[in-house]
């Protein structure tokens, strides 16, 4: 191999590490926050407040969108990102007023 493909399967490989990490980041983030979220769908069933709360959400996303600015991500994609996560926690409160 020529140094520069073996400079470039070194940068790949520590590349393909960092992503690694930051998944496993992202994961463990992710059922950080659901586990916050469980614990407020709990709270609103027992309380029997609304699973959603449109103004909390929109100025969620709208912090988001913000946060994806200046972290140089494509705002719509960290919009829809979050549209997801909602949903889906909406879905859970959902589940615990059932």
């Amino acid at each position: 191999m020529t140094d520069d493909v073996t400079r470039a399967a070194r940068l790949l490989k520590d590349h393909r590490a960092s992503i690694d990490r930051l998944d496993a980041i992202l994961v463990y983030t992710l059922g950080e926050r659901f586990k916050h979220t469980q614990a407020v769908g709990k709270l609103k069933a027992e309380h029997d407040l609304p699973p959603s709360d449109p103004a909390r959400e929109a100025a969620q996303i709208s912090r988001l969108e913000d946060l994806a600015r200046r972290a140089d991500l494509d705002p719509e994609f960290a919009k829809a990102f979050l549209n997801f996560i909602i949903q889906e926690v909406i879905h859970h409160h959902q589940k615990h007023q059932s």
